[in-house]
C-alpha cells in the first residue's frame, strides 16, 4: 500500500477530501460505500455464500464497517491498513466485539478469513509490489475463500477526473479491468465475475434502476472483480 505517511498526514481530513472529490457525483462517500457492500451480498448469494470471518484489507478509516456487519451479518471482522492515524480513527469509531483494527506491519496472514474485502488500495500499491501484496491476501484466506477486488475504473471519464480532484489519489497507479484480473489469476485466484457499478451520477439517479443489467458493460466508476481461492489451497 501507499506509503503510512502519505495516509497518516491525510487521515484528520480524509472525510473532507474525499467529500470534495466527490462532490461531482452529488454522492458522498457512504452511498458508494453501502453500494459496493450490496452489491457483494448479492454476488454472495448467488454464490450461496454467507462467509461468517471477514477482512477488511486497507480498511483507512473504517467506513465501511458497519455496512459489511449489516449486509453480511459476520460474526467477525478484521480492519487492516497501514495508517496508524486512520487505524486511532477506525478504532474510536468502529472497534467493538466484533470489530478489531491491526496495523500492516502487526498483521500475519494465516489463512483464516473467509473473506476478504478489499476497495481502492490496488492502485496505491507500487505496480512492482502488487504481486507481493497479492499474495498477504492469498495466505489470508481459507481454501476455497472468496476475494471481493474492488477498484476505480480507469475506462471511466468521470472516475478519472474525480481521481484528479482528490490528493491521495492524484499520483495513484489504476488497474484496467484486464490488468487486475491477470494479477489475481497470477496471484493464485481463480476469477469468479467481473461486475461494473455506478454509472449513473446523482442528477440521473432515476436511472439506477438500469444498473444491474449493465454490470457486464465496462463504463461504471468502479469494479468488483469476485475471486476464490481454490479449495486445494494451492
Amino acid at each position: 500500500m501507499e506509503a503510512a505517511a502519505d495516509f497518516d498526514a491525510y487521515a484528520a481530513e480524509y472525510d473532507a477530501l474525499l467529500a470534495s472529490g466527490l462532490s461531482v457525483s452529488g454522492e458522498d462517500k457512504s452511498y458508494f460505500a453501502r453500494g459496493r457492500v450490496v452489491w457483494l451480498a448479492h454476488c454472495l448469494a448467488r454464490l450461496g455464500k454467507t462467509p461468517r470471518t471477514a477482512l477488511d484489507f486497507g480498511c483507512g478509516i473504517g467506513s465501511t464497517t458497519p455496512f459489511l456487519l449489516e449486509q453480511l451479518k459476520l460474526e467477525s471482522l478484521v480492519g487492516m491498513d497501514a495508517s496508524a492515524q486512520s487505524l486511532a480513527a477506525a478504532r474510536q469509531k468502529y472497534a467493538g466485539r466484533r470489530v478489531r483494527f491491526v496495523s500492516a506491519g502487526d498483521y500475519r496472514p494465516e489463512s483464516g478469513f473467509e473473506l476478504v474485502y478489499c476497495n481502492g488500495v490496488f492502485h496505491h500499491v507500487a505496480p512492482g509490489e502488487r504481486e507481493r501484496v497479492m499474495r498477504v491476501v492469498y495466505e489470508s484466506l481459507r481454501p476455497g475463500g472468496i476475494f471481493a477486488f474492488w477498484e476505480n475504473n480507469p475506462w471511466n471519464p468521470g472516475t478519472r477526473y474525480i481521481m484528479r480532484r482528490i490528493p491521495f489519489d492524484r499520483e495513484a497507479v489504476p488497474l484496467p479491468p484486464p490488468a487486475a484480473r491477470r494479477l489475481l489469476r497470477k496471484g493464485g485466484f481463480a476469477v469468479l465475475r467481473t461486475d461494473f457499478l455506478f454509472f449513473f451520477p446523482r442528477f440521473l439517479r432515476w436511472l439506477r434502476w438500469l444498473e444491474p443489467a449493465l454490470a457486464p458493460v465496462p463504463l461504471g466508476a468502479q469494479y468488483q472483480i469476485l475471486c476464490q481461492k481454490p479449495e486445494h489451497g494451492a
